[in-house]
Formats: structure tokens, C-alpha cells, sequence
């Protein structure tokens, strides 16, 4: 039976790219902005911030069609749990996530003259930065689940526009993706997290998630006339 499915391997190339320059840019930009901005940590978050949303702009909109760009293990587990994948294909995103966002993360290293490997020593612990990263986790899908079901052609836009404020509204500054939060423990740089302080963030990250598919299946499933039809 003939499927419009693209083939796996060109899913995970698509994944692991869009991780590649995902991670890059977050690594890269952090760097960059912590150099330029003299000291002003609110002007390197900016730039940050803005780098990152930009460059979401760009991947969701050039690699959705492709691979649903995910970039985060939460956004796969999620659709893994809706069925839009099945569990190979939720194994092999995450694999790409994982091996391509490294590679950005050293890519970055290497263009700014940096040690490739390197283990960040910034902690960011307690409950108000776990609680930061439920919430951002949390408004990241149900920002993809939402505009998915009413304004499916605002994907890209939407979750560009939700990741810089998220910057900004949250505690944590919204990693809200378990691969970018491990991929920022190998970089000891404006954008880095101690390795111990991965654990606790990505369980916070995996409940927000949890918790935003919960609540998008009730807001968003089909209305009754629709279900009807």
C-alpha cells in the first residue's frame, strides 16, 4: 500500500539536522551575546533568546513537513502517545535528536575558538527552577497541540514567538527539551547546566509535558458537530 509517509531514515536526517543548527544557534548565540553585551546579562538573554525563536521560525516551517519537527524528546514522546508515531520512529527521532544537537553543541565550540568538550558548572536547581521548566515544557506543547488543531498553518510562528517569551516568564529561562537540556551540560557557557542539575529538569520537563497533552486532549478534541460529520 502506497504511504506519503517519508522514509525513516530521511525523518531522522531531518531530526538530527534541525537539532544540529537548534543547538548551535542556543550554544553559539549564548556566546556570542554573553561577549558582546558587556556584562549585561539582560541584553545576552535577549540575544539569546531572539537567536532562538528565529531559528525555530526557520526549521519548524523548512523540516515540519518532513519529520513533524520535533527537536525534543518531550514533543516525540507526546506524539508517540497521540499515535502519530510509532515507537521505532519515537526511538529514532530521539536518537537524532540526541547524536545531531551534540554535534551543534561542538559545532559552537569550535567556531568560537572553545574547547569541544567541556561539562558546564552552572547549576540551576531548586524548586522554582523545576517548577519554571514544568511551565515551560507544559506551554511549549500545549502551544504545538492547540495551534495544531485550530491554526495548523501558525506552527512555526507560534512556537517561535511562545520560546522567547518563555526566555523570559520563566524561572528556569525554558529549556523545555530533555536532548538540549543534556546537550547544554557539554558547554560550560552562558547557555550551560551542571550535569547534576539535568535529572530533576528533565522530570520536570516530561510532567509538563505529560500534563499539557492531558489537559490538550479535553480542550482540543474534536467539537460535536464536527464529530458528527
Amino acid at each position: 500500500m502506497a504511504t506519503n509517509k517519508p522514509p525513516l531514515r530521511r525523518t531522522m536526517l531531518a531530526e538530527g539536522i534541525g537539532s544540529l543548527f537548534l543547538f548551535t544557534t542556543v550554544i553559539g548565540s549564548g556566546i556570542m551575546a554573553e561577549r558582546l553585551s558587556g556584562g549585561n546579562v539582560a541584553i545576552a538573554l535577549l540575544g539569546n533568546s531572539l537567536a532562538t525563536g528565529a531559528i525555530l521560525f526557520v526549521l519548524i516551517t523548512m523540516l515540519g513537513a518532513i519529520s513533524g519537527a520535533h527537536f525534543n524528546p518531550a514533543v516525540t514522546l507526546v506524539a508517540r502517545l497521540r499515535g502519530e508515531i510509532d515507537t521505532r520512529a519515537a526511538l529514532t527521532h530521539v536518537v537524532a535528536q540526541l547524536a545531531g544537537g551534540i554535534l551543534g553543541v561542538w559545532i559552537a565550540h569550535f567556531m568560537f575558538d572553545l574547547a569541544l568538550w567541556q561539562l558546564s558548572e552552572k547549576l540551576r536547581a531548586g524548586p522554582g527552577q523545576w517548577a519554571g521548566e514544568a511551565v515551560a515544557t507544559f506551554g511549549l506543547i500545549f502551544t504545538i497541540l492547540g495551534t495544531v488543531r485550530m491554526r495548523p498553518q501558525w506552527v512555526p510562528p507560534t512556537v517561535a514567538l511562545y520560546i522567547i517569551a518563555a526566555y523570559w516568564f520563566t524561572s528556569s529561562t525554558s529549556f523545555a527539551n530533555p536532548a538540549i537540556t543534556i546537550a547544554r551540560s557539554l558547554s560550560n557557557s552562558f547557555a550551560g547546566i551542571a550535569p547534576s542539575s539535568v535529572p530533576a529538569f528533565i522530570m520536570a520537563q516530561l510532567a509538563g509535558a505529560l500534563a499539557a497533552n492531558a489537559v490538550s486532549q479535553m480542550l482540543f478534541s474534536p467539537f460535536p458537530h464536527e464529530a458528527s460529520q
